[in-house]
């Protein structure tokens, strides 16, 4: 009976060992901030499931839209960090001015909104403005300087 099993060998005499550590290479590349993915989809989820979890859709109908179309806006950038973090990651700015405007929105976009949802979207604002600045500061580390 013929011996089937394969030894292990050294990929070093593999023929194609110099492709595929380029396209491994490639494929890690832009995955420093792979641990930022998660919690920036996470908040688009709770920010756009806030007003229902806070409990202010009757009294601010307008910031519940707002809170709706944001969440959706932030865990699109997300899922765009996470399928192309090359092309994305210099979104990261927009994604600290959507924190910004999540701080301020309860006063532009709301009326007299009460301390819970300002409470609310300030925690919001701060968690996307931080998680934006981190992707930036990624994305900045890694652009070679000319």
């Amino acid at each position: 009976m013929a011996n089937v099993s394969h030894g292990r060998s050294d990929i070093t005499s593999h023929p194609d060992v110099n492709e595929m550590r380029e396209r491994y290479a490639r494929m890690l590349g832009g995955r420093d901030v792979a641990l930022v993915d998660g919690p920036v989809f996470l908040l688009g989820l709770y920010c756009a499931a806030s007003p229902w979890i806070v409990h202010y859709t009757a009294s601010q109908p307008a910031l519940v839209a707002h809170n709706l179309i944001m969440g959706i806006a932030i865990g699109l950038l997300a899922l765009g960090f996470t399928r192309a973090p090359e092309r994305m990651y210099g979104l990261s700015w927009a994604m600290c001015a959507m924190g910004i405007w999540m701080i301020i929105a309860p006063w532009v976009v709301g009326t007299s909104p009460d301390k819970g949802v300002i409470i609310n979207n300030v925690i919001i604002g701060a968690l996307a403005l931080c998680l934006g600045l981190v992707c930036a500061a990624s994305a900045a580390r890694r652009t070679p300087m000319t």
